[in-house]
């Protein structure tokens, strides 16, 4: 095997390691993130308008 063959070799395999380690973070990301039960919804406030004062 040539030089430049084996820094190809070697490239694609840093390649390769680099997605299966995303790949492995996006699933734990998803089992975790997946278990995140969100509350309630606040109420929304109907007819009440906010006054802001500029001055």
């Amino acid at each position: 095997m040539t030089r430049a063959a084996q820094v190809i070799a070697n490239a694609l395999a840093v390649v390769a390691s680099i997605r299966a380690e995303r790949e492995r973070d996006a699933e734990r990301r998803k089992q975790i993130f997946g278990k995140i039960v969100v509350g309630r919804p606040l109420p929304k406030i109907k007819g009440l308008q906010l006054t802001l004062d500029l001055n």
